[in-house]
């Protein structure tokens, strides 16, 4: 898991839509998130923030798919 992550966190932090993460808009309780995939059935779920004059990700949730919706 800890691989998946941090490779999955890398390519976040580079290109948030890579068509490896299988970044997607949320809908519902977390209309505000993204989530994307950090392996098989693990998930991030995050937002695009502004921090300053930049943008930024804030991550609200890493875990199973179950655990995170």
């Amino acid at each position: 898991m800890g691989d998946d992550l941090q490779a999955a966190l890398e390519l976040l932090v580079e290109d948030a839509h890579h068509p490896a993460l299988r970044t997607h808009k949320l809908k519902g309780k977390l209309a505000k998130s993204w989530a994307c995939s950090a392996g098989y059935d693990l998930r991030i779920v995050f937002q695009f923030v502004r921090h300053g004059a930049q943008e930024a990700i804030l991550l609200e949730a890493v875990g199973t798919h179950d655990e995170v919706y």
